[in-house]
């Protein structure tokens, strides 16, 4: 593969990212007020929690974006850890939706040849003074440039194909078997943690995989390893905040990862299946026709991650639990002040004792507090 050719791959999947940035961006604009308060005001159960964690999702096309929203949510209390949990579910099955789009409109009606037009018309909305159009223009136009560069990667993968030295590594690993499905989750993984993208992932996939680059099975393997590499971005996100935080993505992690261990263990017949299902509702044989392989992808894509979650929502309380193990709340001590002096129990047992003990400790907290904020004023530390 040429210096230029992996340069091109790389400046095309730049615009698609960039598209795909803009778009998400734009939606988050527009919706992303309502979207916030619907997230913290209508999750009442596990069901209604993936239900919206997939309607977010699938609105802003960016189950990071919703994962990292909903840590947030659980930083600042305003989510449980259980509440988190479903909204997680749901956003794995809504990013599967990416998939679509990118196969439906990329692949099978190739809106890139009418993108120009397509930002023509987003630049006029752009243009007008009322912001609701502003990023409605912005939402058009990066709608545009994801298919640009799209079309692009395609041009792009064909210098994988004539690199003599790339090609025969994918092909080659696509034929070892379980350690080849093993090698390319790791690669699908890789490439999502340093994209930070599973949707930029998922497009790396579909192209190479059309182009005839990978088969069916390295590219399936792909998008359990992309399943893998998106929980990285909330658990980095996390490091930082508190424990539910942490906890809540370190849940998704760890449900991911329980999709991805019985997938694996029925990867061959299951994707037969999806072969079958592609077969007969679209008239596509993924396991034999590489330009079909998008087809085949994206109903895997969908189905794992629909039946991983009808299989997990139930164990919600259970994930809920053993992050808690792992993640284990770490006592803080209290500032001495906050210990009680006068209100005892013996002080308490009598009205009159009650009220004089209470009369002291609220002088004794108010001289703390006085004490600590002169202090803090001075940038003076207490012992």
């Amino acid at each position: 593969m040429k210096l230029f050719d992996f340069l091109n791959l790389l400046g095309s999947l730049g615009l698609f990212l960039y598209g795909m940035k803009v778009m998400s961006d734009a939606l988050m604009q527009l919706a992303g007020d309502k979207l916030r308060k619907i997230l913290t005001r209508l999750i009442s159960n596990r069901f209604k929690g993936v239900l919206m964690g997939l309607f977010i999702t699938g609105i802003i096309q960016s189950s990071s974006a919703t994962t990292l929203m909903v840590v947030s949510f659980v930083n600042a209390q305003l989510l449980s850890l259980t509440e988190a949990i479903s909204i997680i579910m749901g956003a794995n099955i809504g990013t599967t939706f990416t998939a679509w789009l990118i196969t439906l409109l990329g692949f099978k009606i190739k809106i890139s040849s009418i993108a120009i037009p397509i930002i023509f018309i987003g630049l006029i909305f752009y243009l007008k003074k009322n912001k609701m159009f502003n990023n409605l223009g912005s939402f058009i136009i990066g709608f545009a440039l994801l298919f640009i560069g799209l079309e692009f990667m395609k041009d792009a993968m064909t210098g994988i194909e004539n690199s003599q030295g790339l090609y025969e590594f994918f092909q080659h690993n696509s034929n070892r078997g379980f350690l080849g499905i093993l090698i390319f989750i790791a690669i699908g993984s890789l490439l999502t943690l340093v994209l930070q993208s599973s949707s930029a992932t998922m497009a790396i996939t579909l192209v190479a995989a059309s182009q005839g680059v990978i088969n069916f099975e390295a590219a399936a393997a792909m998008v359990l390893g992309e399943n893998i590499g998106t929980t990285i971005t909330a658990n980095l996100a996390a490091f930082v905040s508190n424990t539910e935080a942490r906890r809540a993505a370190l849940a998704h992690l760890i449900f991911n990862s329980i999709g991805v261990t019985w997938i694996l263990i029925l990867f061959t017949p299951y994707l037969a299946l999806v072969d079958r299902i592609a077969n007969k509702f679209m008239s596509a044989s993924p396991l034999a026709i590489a330009t079909d392989i998008p087809i085949g992808l994206s109903i895997f894509h969908s189905s794992f991650n629909i039946i991983n979650t009808l299989v997990l929502i139930g164990f919600i309380t259970y994930i809920a639990r053993i992050v808690i193990y792992i993640i284990a709340e770490k006592p803080v001590p209290e500032p001495v002040f906050s210990t009680s002096k006068f209100l005892t129990k013996q002080s308490l047992k009598y009205p009159e004792t009650a009220i004089k003990a209470l009369l002291e400790e609220t002088r004794r907290l108010y001289q703390e507090a006085v004490i600590e904020a002169i202090a803090h004023s001075l940038g003076v530390h207490r012992k």
